[in-house]
């Protein structure tokens, strides 16, 4: 039973990043008299469409992406739907059939808007997922306990005992980086690689700070500072957005992070997660969560949606062909040349693009179908 709630929770989770993400797009194209062929939630056959002011809004059977189709974008364009309307969905007004007043009210095909307007539409779609990570921030800031990075103690042979932190000290920094809650310490410690390490603390309002070299765990593979964080107490009134902002910038921190790690060959393609290990992720988080009632089940799907929201962002802001991230690539390039790059060619790298994407997407899913039935 657990399990068919998790896979609801997630067409839900993932429908919202999705609707947030091309609604992102939508918007900021239309504030920019760009014209949208079609808005369509999921892939596959339609089960419910509907066509309004020249767009046609779909949803669709598989519920793993959407996209928000622009007339004249590279890539995406079929020139068949241009010229025959019966290859066209049903619903959608064949540009023969407006008078040129309608035509205008329906705005512009991609190419022919202006180059910072193109951008802005590209990048909105990551934008408006940061937005919604945000918001997702300000809820379980508001609602659940924080995590302080105060030492409340040291393992056997601690480096940072050595190095004279002490139980109570509230840590600042490290290696020159902020530090808010407990968890970006952990995640600065995780990703050492037997660097030196330089904290700097608080001890009764005075600054103190220390300096060693974490020991290495044959038993984990990694290195160990030899400390025990953590004091819990609540965020209220004015510091809710602030902290908020600083809970999803350890998302962000921990995201790109892992893609450097994931790039450099330093993580293995296990680290990948498909559908099914996102299922899994939901129903680990749904069985901890809901012995402590629905409010925590609440809090902790919020947190989820938090942590996907800020990874659909960062991924595809990356410069891969396909994604709004190479799109971007493209039109900062036409911004230096003064003239875009020839459709075609954009075309056929963003297809490319797109091919290896959904061959890496079904090699991902193999994996996954693969340790879960392992």
């Amino acid at each position: 039973m657990s399990t068919i709630i998790s896979i609801l929770i997630f067409v839900l989770i993932f429908g919202l990043l999705v609707v947030v993400h091309e609604g992102g797009h939508f918007l900021i194209a239309r504030a920019n008299g760009i014209r949208v062929k079609e808005f369509m939630v999921g892939f596959g056959p339609k089960i419910f469409q509907k066509e309004k002011k020249g767009t046609l809004y779909s949803v669709r059977l598989l519920p793993f992406g959407g996209a928000c189709i622009f007339d004249g974008m590279p890539g995406l364009e079929d020139e068949e739907t241009e010229e025959d309307e019966s290859l066209m969905p049903t619903g959608q007004i064949a540009k023969s059939q407006l008078t040129e007043e309608e035509e205008e009210a329906l705005g512009v095909p991609f190419k022919d808007a202006k180059v910072w307007g193109r951008i802005a539409t590209v990048f909105a779609g990551p934008l408006f997922n940061v937005l919604l990570a945000f918001v997702a921030s300000i809820i379980v800031t508001a609602f659940s306990v924080w995590d302080y990075p105060i030492v409340t103690g040291f393992s056997e042979d601690s480096p940072a005992m050595a190095a004279g932190l002490q139980a109570g000290d509230r840590i600042l920094s490290m290696d020159g980086e902020r530090i808010h809650l407990s968890n970006e310490v952990r995640m600065l410690s995780q990703f050492n690689e037997g660097e030196a390490i330089r904290i700097v603390a608080d001890r009764n309002g005075e600054e103190i700070t220390a300096e060693f070299v974490p020991n290495w765990s044959e038993e984990d593979a990694r290195y160990y500072m030899g400390v025990y964080l953590g004091e819990y107490g609540e965020v209220k009134g004015a510091q809710i957005l602030p902290y908020a902002f600083h809970n999803m910038s350890y998302y962000v921190k921990w995201t790109y992070r892992s893609l450097w790690l994931l790039v450099t060959g330093r993580l293995g393609m296990d680290a990948l997660s498909g559908p099914v290990g996102m299922v899994q992720m939901v129903d680990e988080t749904y069985e901890a969560s809901s012995q402590y009632g629905a409010s925590a089940v609440l809090l902790s799907m919020t947190e989820l949606l938090l942590l996907l929201s800020v990874n659909l962002a960062i991924v595809n802001l990356l410069p891969i062909p396909g994604l709004d991230g190479g799109r971007l690539l493209f039109l900062f390039i036409e911004v230096v040349r003064g003239k875009p790059i020839p459709p075609e060619k954009e075309g056929y790298v963003h297809i490319a693009g797109v091919i290896a994407l959904v061959a890496l997407m079904v090699f991902v899913l193999f994996k996954d179908i693969v340790r879960f039935i392992g």
